[in-house]
């Protein structure tokens, strides 16, 4: 092969190389803007700044809670129903974030009312469309995925050519984060799995 065609294809490739380099770049920049988005969330929850809190949440959030009722503290902080001593003055500190494209995890805990919470925020353009919310649960976050290449229909072939029926691929769920806290508010807690 020529020199001149032997360079073309080295830029080639090392231009291709820099492209698939790019999206892992990309997610990480992306994590690092979501988390930043939920922190400065619970700086605007805790110093109760009702205009920053509107301008990063979606105007119709989709919230979802797991926990004792009388812990819907974010529902009460955010929507200003039935303000008690209990909801007004408890502070969301948040002790641990973790990133997964565009869910943020937020852990954190209320030593004294025994309380742990972890919080999966959807960040959506900038701004936060869901919540989902869990009170005194122990979560583990996995991460859906096909374990074998499958077919669109969902179903993978049998490798037995005289077979005419057909299997489900199976899949493999990696958990890629759970929680520290719940184990040490000093009860025993439901344990959930959030899939994304």
């Amino acid at each position: 092969m020529p020199r001149l065609q032997l360079a073309a294809l080295s830029r080639s490739l090392s231009f291709a190389c820099q492209e698939l380099a790019n999206p892992q770049e990309t997610l990480e920049e992306t994590d690092f803007v979501n988390q930043r988005v939920v922190r400065a969330l619970y700086e605007a929850l805790n110093s109760r700044d009702v205009e920053k809190v509107q301008r990063l949440l979606s105007p119709d959030l989709d919230w979802w809670f797991h926990g004792p009722p009388p812990h819907q503290f974010l529902m009460r902080l955010l929507t200003g129903a039935n303000p008690d001593d209990s909801s007004s003055s408890f502070r969301f500190d948040p002790q641990s974030f973790a990133s997964f494209g565009p869910t943020v995890i937020v852990e954190g805990c209320d030593y004294d009312r025994s309380i742990a919470w972890v919080h999966a925020w959807t960040v959506t353009d900038g701004i936060i469309t869901q919540v989902r919310e869990y009170f005194n649960t122990s979560l583990t976050v996995t991460r859906l995925g096909s374990s074998a290449k499958s077919s669109p229909s969902g179903f993978a072939s049998s490798s037995n050519s005289s077979s005419s029926t057909a299997e489900i691929a199976s899949y493999h769920c990696p958990s890629v984060w759970e929680s520290s806290l719940s184990n040490r508010v000093g009860k025993s807690v439901p344990g959930l799995v959030l899939a994304i």
